[in-house]
Formats: C-alpha cells, sequence, structure tokens
C-alpha cells in the first residue's frame, strides 16, 4: 500500500504545527517561558508548515526536500539544546540576555527584575528523562522521514 505525497505532506506539516502548538502550550499555559535555544528550534518548524501548503499545491520533490531540511535543522538544533542542558558544551553566551540600548540605569533595573530568568542550560520538564527538545530532536527526525518520504513518492 502506498501512501499518496500529498498525505504525507499533510502528515509532516500538520506533525510541525502540533510542534508548535504543543511549545506554545507549555509556555503559555504551563507558564515556561522558552529560552533562546527554544526559540530557534521553533523557526524551522513554522518554516515547514510554510512549505508544506506550498508543497501541497506545487508538485515536484523540491518542497519535501525542502521541509525535510526544515525537520532535520529544528532536530540539529534540538541535540545541540540537548548537549547544553546536559552540560556536555557550552550554549550561546546570548542566551537569555535582552537588547539594553537606549535605557537609562532606573529602566534597565526595572527590566532586569521583571524579567523572567530563563536559562539554556536547565531543562524546566522532562519526559522519560528526555527534555522538550530532545522530543523535539526525535520527532523532528521522524518528520524529516516523512518529507523524505513524500520526495520518494511522485503520487
Amino acid at each position: 500500500m502506498s501512501v499518496s505525497r500529498t498525505n504525507l505532506i499533510l502528515v509532516a506539516g500538520l506533525g510541525s504545527a502540533a510542534m508548535m502548538l504543543g511549545a506554545l502550550a507549555f509556555q503559555y499555559i504551563g507558564n515556561m517561558p522558552p529560552c533562546k535555544l527554544c526559540y530557534w528550534q521553533r523557526y524551522p518548524h513554522i518554516l515547514a508548515i510554510v512549505i508544506a501548503v506550498i508543497g501541497l499545491f506545487v508538485p515536484g520533490r523540491l518542497w519535501p526536500l525542502l521541509g525535510a531540511g526544515a525537520a532535520l535543522t529544528t532536530a540539529a538544533i534540538g541535540i545541540y539544546h540537548t548537549g547544553v542542558e546536559r552540560k556536555l558544551w557550552d550554549g550561546p553566551s546570548s542566551c537569555a540576555s535582552n537588547t539594553v540600548s537606549g535605557l537609562s540605569g532606573s529602566d534597565l533595573l526595572a527590566q532586569i527584575m521583571s524579567a523572567p530568568i530563563v536559562r539554556c542550560d536547565e531543562a524546566p520538564w522532562e519526559l522519560f528523562t528526555l527534555s522538550m527538545a530532545s522530543w523535539n530532536a526525535i520527532v523532528s527526525i521522524a518528520l524529516a522521514l516523512v518529507w523524505l518520504a513524500a520526495a520518494k513518492n511522485r503520487v
């Protein structure tokens, strides 16, 4: 039994949409603000959703291959973030910094005191000892495989 290219693209696009909805639920319902690396993992999912919409209407292998690239990009960022969380390597020095140009001393102090501290090297949630970044990497690799199946399937 062969699954159509359209259905595979739909599954991959909806997979990225589900990942984004999950991330937003953790952020707004679970009150877990994202760190810089968390944001970096979201951008390829957003791109994959856009690619899926285009790929549903435009034939060819380019769109599924681009979708696979987006999924592999967020997986790579998730693996990097997992390494930062597990203290295998350092994260970016700008992980929790905000722009401060043009602020007075009192405004800067107020911003610092009111800003949530979101560290890239601490996992706020885990399931089966895997953090959100780890789960993102696993799911995104699976989504990349779906994208590659769509690229292979001409139907």
